[in-house]
């Protein structure tokens, strides 16, 4: 999976522009329009908590273990209910927003947790991690499914008996190119260079190969519930461009801290074409990329 250094590497130098773009408590995942795209971005993130909450049979008092925390809109939704809430995540300036934000939060790898560690929970949600869980390396070496497995396995064993996982999670689709031709020399907008930009940005990362992979990996627990979240990623990434434009001097300066210590640094152009080129919001229109929401439930 995405090693801390790979995760720095993408969201550690995103922070204080994700902060300034999307407020306090951002939200870097896909928004929940549910067929409503009247709503504002805040409303549909807002409503997306909500049904991952709702998801994992959430009462007030209960104990949430959030896998991939980000900068804490799933736990301070946790504690807006009523609830505990425990996030985990490999970006130390994403923990350190979630700490100064009063919410409790490690710089903690998930495969590397146990019982011992915060105890059992009522429920697991994590949103836009796992893509992250399996490396190309990993891919390549056929182990993708079998990680997957050890992430049910962890859940199985932190839960009760009809405990429930909220799982969000982007996977290839059925465009996708064949690996061994995706390539930063390819042809500017095409599939391959498209699926390279991708892999650029979000070092040490490889989706799941399909919805059903995902369904399939789930050892020890049944499907409640999957939902297409395409056109709702479309739609958030379209807001999140329209923020982006938005020019202001925090965001000036905060862009030019990012962009003077990489002026020489190859990778990171590649990003900045990543952005302008609407990679993942095109991945989504292709069929290269799709998005899904699941909810699985325990089984003894």
């Amino acid at each position: 999976m995405a090693d801390q250094a790979q995760v720095q590497e993408t969201y550690d130098y995103l922070d204080q522009l994700i902060q300034i773009n999307l407020g306090k408590f951002p939200d870097f995942t896909n928004a929940f329009y549910n067929g409503d795209y009247s709503l504002t971005l805040e409303q549909a993130q807002k409503a997306k908590h909500e049904y991952a909450l709702n998801g994992v049979g959430f009462e007030k008092g209960s104990r949430v273990l959030d896998i991939g925390c980000g900068w804490g809109p799933v736990l301070n939704a946790v504690r807006e209910r009523g609830g505990a809430g425990v996030g985990i995540s490999l970006s130390p300036r994403q923990i350190e927003t979630c700490n100064r934000f009063g919410l409790e939060a490690y710089l903690k790898d998930w495969k590397d947790i146990t019982v011992e560690d915060y105890g059992g929970f009522d429920g697991v949600i994590s949103v836009g991690a796992f893509e992250h869980f399996c490396s190309v390396e990993e891919y390549l070496e056929g182990r993708q499914t079998e990680i997957y497995q050890n992430f049910f396995d962890l859940c199985h064993t932190l839960l009760p008996e009809e405990g429930r996982v909220f799982l969000q999670t982007s996977v290839w689709d059925r465009n996708v190119p064949e690996y061994q031709s995706v390539t930063l020399q390819a042809p500017k907008g095409s599939d391959e260079r498209h699926i390279a930009l991708l892999e650029n940005f979000f070092p040490g990362s490889w989706p799941p190969i399909s919805k059903a992979q995902v369904i399939d990996s789930a050892r020890g627990f049944q499907l409640v519930e999957a939902i297409n979240g395409r056109r709702d990623y479309i739609q958030t990434t379209s807001e999140w461009g329209d923020r982006g434009r938005r020019i202001t001097l925090s965001k000036i300066w905060a862009m030019a801290k990012v962009v003077a210590p990489n002026l020489a640094n190859r990778k990171f152009w590649y990003r900045l074409e990543f952005g302008r080129s609407r990679v993942f919001a095109a991945g989504l229109e292709r069929e290269l990329l799709d998005n899904w929401r699941f909810i699985f439930q325990r089984t003894p």
